[in-house]
């Protein structure tokens, strides 16, 4: 399902989005560039993460963001899947924009947790037709019978050919000061910094760039810091995989156990909602 815009003095662009995977993003295409990282990606043996992790967007959650941990009190000792349960779930309903409508598509998907019960992700892709920016809004809705803590990760990805000695990192985390795109030691690295102290009006910013093959242009993320207090990033340049990832997060990198004895992970009751919303932008 594509959307294409030309607008904001930034060209044309193309999103396609992935019915099979909760409409999430299969390709990101600037004047005819994917900057997705396509195949260069490394394997964690889950094929539904194999192949989100190929295009620009995914979505961790709702039950769990990270790698697989034990479900508390199950009996035969299961585990949450890597990166939780929405991933690879196909949307049950999609809705695109009406043509006096601002471009975009809405869908709805109804998830099986992992731990028992059900959720409803609402999701609604809306483009600036003046800026071109890209705006998700996202409501997650318990609709099973117990509650559940919910937790979400977007992962925006990006393949590391685009990166040259120029790209940096900065945004409004960082105090004033900028990073290279080749952070941390060695062939892999990750970061996980509280973004929600510094947000301007409750939404954080971070840009990637700038990028020679686009032109000079950078990727600016924006986020809600209400429920995505953390900024996580990620890259891995090793063997044949080459991406970097931004990695806007409802929790701090620790385990489930720590988070709950901290009352990090409040519970979601039946029939309750919650909302994230991120937005991006090529200039």
């Amino acid at each position: 399902m594509p959307i294409t815009t030309s607008g904001g003095g930034e060209g044309e662009f193309q999103i396609l989005l992935d019915r099979q995977s909760a409409l999430d993003i299969g390709a990101f295409v600037i004047d005819g560039v994917d900057i997705s990282p396509g195949i260069a990606i490394p394997s964690d043996g889950d094929r539904r993460i194999d192949h989100a992790l190929q295009g620009f967007f995914f979505t961790c959650g709702p039950d769990h963001i990270r790698h697989p941990e034990s479900i508390e009190g199950d009996a035969e000792g299961r585990i949450f899947p890597l990166h939780g349960s929405l991933c690879a779930t196909p949307v049950g309903w999609t809705r695109m924009a009406e043509a006096d409508e601002a471009p975009g598509c809405s869908g709805e998907t109804d998830v099986q947790l992992a731990g028992g019960g059900t959720a409803r992700v609402l999701r609604r892709w809306s483009i600036n037709p003046d800026t071109s920016e890209v705006m998700l809004a996202d409501r997650i809705t318990n609709t099973g019978d117990r509650p559940f803590p919910p937790m979400l990760m977007y992962h925006m990805n990006i393949g590391g050919w685009l990166m040259g000695e120029q790209t940096r990192i900065s945004g409004t985390m960082f105090s004033g000061e900028t990073r290279s795109w080749r952070f941390g030691e060695g062939e892999r690295a990750h970061f996980c910094l509280p973004a929600a102290a510094s947000a301007e009006n409750g939404w954080a910013s971070v840009t990637l760039g700038p990028f020679e093959t686009l032109s000079g242009r950078s990727l600016t993320v924006r986020f809600l810091t209400d429920t995505l207090p953390y900024l996580q990033m990620w890259r891995c340049q090793r063997g044949s995989a080459d991406v970097v990832s931004i990695e806007p997060v409802s929790h701090r990198i620790a385990k489930r156990t720590e988070l709950a004895a901290a009352g990090e992970m409040s519970l979601l009751g039946p029939g309750n909602s919650i909302d994230y919303a991120l937005a991006f932008q090529i200039g």
